[in-house]
């Protein structure tokens, strides 16, 4: 990962709470941690979509997926899947 994604830090907010500055490029998993919540896993390759969450409306998995770049807070829910 490129120093200069890792120097930009974009405001995460989890389910309406405060937003927290988290670094460009961490995974979703690990930025999780940082605000206090776990994210359900299964296989950690994205096939199975334990790790589905919402960010700002748009599904990602988790396991494979990073906080990207954004002009505005990006806000995080946990996707409800009817088979987890």
């Amino acid at each position: 990962m490129s120093p200069s994604l890792l120097s930009h830090q974009v405001p995460v907010s989890w389910e309406d709470e405060d937003p927290v500055p988290i670094p460009v490029g961490t995974p979703w998993l690990t930025a999780a941690q940082i605000l206090g919540h776990a994210i359900p896993t299964g296989c950690l390759y994205g096939s199975c979509g334990a790790c589905e969450i919402e960010v700002n409306g748009h599904v990602v998995r988790a396991c494979i997926s990073s906080v990207c770049r954004s002009q505005g807070t990006l806000k995080v829910e946990l996707a409800t899947d009817p088979y987890w």
